[in-house]
């Protein structure tokens, strides 16, 4: 089950309270105040792994609380600090503020670990307020209280090209040819009702390069809207970085105007915005093994006066894959910024 929103309630631990107690050992005679700290509660925090790829750990787990610190206790001894909790979600997961809705954070890289509730600090035990004119206070500082918190957490998917289009365009099929993920495939529309991803590798090692496919469900006019299963997944789209927009040209597709189709895809990544339609795209015609080929030359065309690379193929036959997945691996070379070596460390708070 694939789970890519969540809502959930953190506490972070409460202090300790501090200690009122006193000195009391043979031939010492007025010891003094010895009451220990309160001992701090367990932070909250939240860690990106690569260990887990949707957000259902937490659908069904959706309350998360520190330990709490123990109470100060005499001798002037400390309590003990409440135990802090880890909670790990998937790279690419973004955190809201529920009820602020401001974003918290963005884990864009695996072991970044963020605080998302303090623990309380410790109260002050009988010790502190001893002074010259005030020798045996009885007095102490309750525990502060720990944060706590609700957060709505968003998870988009990672990866290095994103396959939109119409439903049966043939997306799950491609991805099924060039990776080994075994998306469901059938001949009917929204087989697909989930993203799924694939690792797509070309050539042999030591000089072997691999990029990550997404298949995203398929769109219809209307998605920004909520037509259809689009609105769930057109923001996976927005970590991408290359486009392939997959159009059906096959006699038997039922949609006479391939230019059309595209046109209406388009119109819906530009309506829903986040910068979809400024991403390097390939344009994709599919089911060449029966393909009309009045409706191929009419696609490429449009694909040449929009200056958008060009292939056709058939996942079935093979034909024109190998064309594919090179054009591909090299998009995303170019749409791949150099690193900087001050963006290489993975911040830790």
């Amino acid at each position: 089950m694939f789970i890519d929103e969540a809502r959930i309630y953190v506490k972070a631990g409460d202090g300790g309270n501090g200690c009122v107690a006193f000195r009391r050992e043979k031939f010492v005679p007025r010891g003094g105040p010895s009451g220990g700290d309160g001992g701090r509660g367990g932070d909250v925090v939240m860690e990106a792994t690569q260990q887990h790829n949707t957000l259902i750990h937490f659908r069904y787990n959706p309350e998360h609380k520190a330990g709490r610190g123990r109470h100060g206790e005499g001798s002037n001894c400390t309590g003990k600090d409440g135990e802090a909790i880890v909670l790990q979600v998937p790279v690419g997961t973004t955190v809201f503020d529920e009820e602020t809705g401001e974003l918290v954070h963005d884990f864009a890289h695996p072991g970044e670990r963020v605080v998302v509730a303090r623990g309380g600090r410790g109260g002050h035990g009988n010790q502190h307020f001893a002074t010259p004119t005030h020798q045996a206070p009885r007095e102490s500082e309750p525990g502060r209280p720990g944060e706590e918190r609700r957060y709505r957490l968003e998870l988009k998917l990672l990866a290095d090209v994103g396959l939109v289009g119409y439903p049966n365009a043939g997306k799950s099929t491609l991805i099924s040819r060039i990776s080994a993920a075994r998306p469901k495939v059938a001949n009917y529309p929204f087989t697909t009702l989930e993203p799924n991803l694939g690792v797509v590798t070309i050539g042999e090692m030591p000089r072997q390069t691999s990029f990550v496919v997404a298949d995203m469900p398929g769109l219809i006019e209307g998605a920004h809207l909520g037509s259809g299963l689009g609105i769930q997944f057109l923001r996976h789209i927005e970590r991408t970085r290359v486009l392939a927009h997959l159009i059906d040209v096959s006699d038997g597709s039922g949609r006479p105007d391939p230019v059309e189709d595209f046109k209406v895809i388009c119109a819906e990544l530009e309506s829903f915005g986040h910068g979809l339609m400024e991403k390097p795209m390939i344009v994709v015609a599919t089911k060449l093994d029966a393909a009309n080929a009045e409706k191929l030359k009419k696609l490429a065309a449009s694909a040449k006066r929009r200056k958008l690379t060009f292939h056709a193929i058939s996942a079935v036959t093979g034909e024109g894959v190998e064309e594919l997945k090179h054009a591909l691996s090299e998009a995303v070379r170019r749409a791949t910024p150099e690193p900087d070596a001050a963006e290489t460390q993975v911040p830790v708070f």
